[in-house]
């Protein structure tokens, strides 16, 4: 197959897919080798399809199927550097988690950029005593114990964004350190015609539900505060009224029916005292006739003593 057609059939099966499946994941493939990807697809088989191509050959491929869809514009800007697209039509959280269990631990490289911190932890490091040079010139606190060498305090040897260094890579190289992991990385995702985020999909129900009452709480205190008729301020305004006729009905000869006990109480507190019970009058001897038979057991022991003696 020429390339020209190797090119109209990419073209063709893109077209394709970008008009069978309605949502679509944009994937970052930085560090990621053939064989992790093909353990990817298989992963992924009857659940998405996996496509990588040119930048420049995918944005014209979108172009011409915008022209059916004006929806799929919305993806061009994100096709930049090195991405693929993940086609899916349901469970894109479970799709996520296939995706994030095939990233593989990898090495720190001299010259890349650290992904994330990296700490060394305190403790023995299993290198000979001679290697402390090697550690004084990272400014590294050590001390030799035991016949090996031992950091003193853990150690912050990279800050993401940072760019590796020979003398970084070479230590975490000796202590079989390997601080990365490399994958698909989604960056975002196209929902027929909306762009958001791949942290939407760790939002479980609770966390939704938490920040719908947070959301409601709000309407509810800004009606209330501008005293603007509300659905959600509704049962806070009837309690208020309420409070308010309640204070008028006590405070004068005006009565309501909710209002009749408390009246009743305030005109009369005695009558609403607690009474002991026949219960409790019973129950008052049994203790006192119990604490009289302690001392008893007291002088049985004295007594006992008293026979030893």
């Amino acid at each position: 197959m020429s390339v020209a057609e190797r090119k109209q059939a990419y073209f063709a099966k893109l077209a394709t897919l970008l008009e069978e499946y309605p949502k679509i994941m944009i994937v970052g493939a930085d560090n990621v080798g053939s064989n992790q990807m093909q353990r990817v697809r298989k992963t992924l088989r009857g659940k998405a399809i996996i496509l990588m191509g040119k930048n420049t050959m995918v944005r014209k491929a979108i172009r011409g199927a915008a022209e059916n869809n004006a929806k799929l514009s919305v993806i061009l800007p994100l096709i930049k550097n090195n991405v693929g697209l993940v086609f899916a039509k349901d469970d894109l959280s479970g799709i996520k988690k296939l995706i994030g269990e095939n990233r593989v631990a990898a090495p720190a490289k001299a010259g890349g950029i650290a992904p994330t911190d990296v700490i060394i932890p305190a403790g023995p490091t299993g290198m000979e005593p001679t290697q402390t040079s090697f550690l004084q010139a990272l400014n590294i606190a050590s001390k030799i114990n035991k016949g090996q060498v031992e950091i003193v305090n853990d150690v912050k040897l990279l800050v993401a964004g940072q760019k590796v260094g020979s003398s970084e890579a070479t230590l975490l190289a000796k202590l079989s350190i390997k601080p990365f992991s490399y994958g698909l990385t989604i960056f975002s995702i196209y929902d027929e015609g909306s762009i958001y985020e791949s942290s939407v999909l760790d939002m479980t129900d609770d966390i939704i539900l938490a920040k719908f009452k947070a959301g409601l709480t709000n309407v509810a205190s800004v009606a209330l505060a501008t005293k603007t008729p509300s659905i959600a301020a509704l049962p806070h305004a009837l309690m208020a009224g309420y409070k308010n006729i309640l204070s008028v009905s006590l405070a004068t000869d005006f009565t309501i029916k909710q209002a009749e006990a408390l009246k009743n109480y305030l005109a009369n507190p005695g009558a609403f005292a607690v009474t002991e019970t026949k219960a409790d009058t019973k129950a008052a001897p049994a203790k006192a006739e119990k604490k009289k038979e302690e001392p008893k057991e007291e002088e049985d022991d004295d007594m006992g003593l008293g026979l030893f003696d």
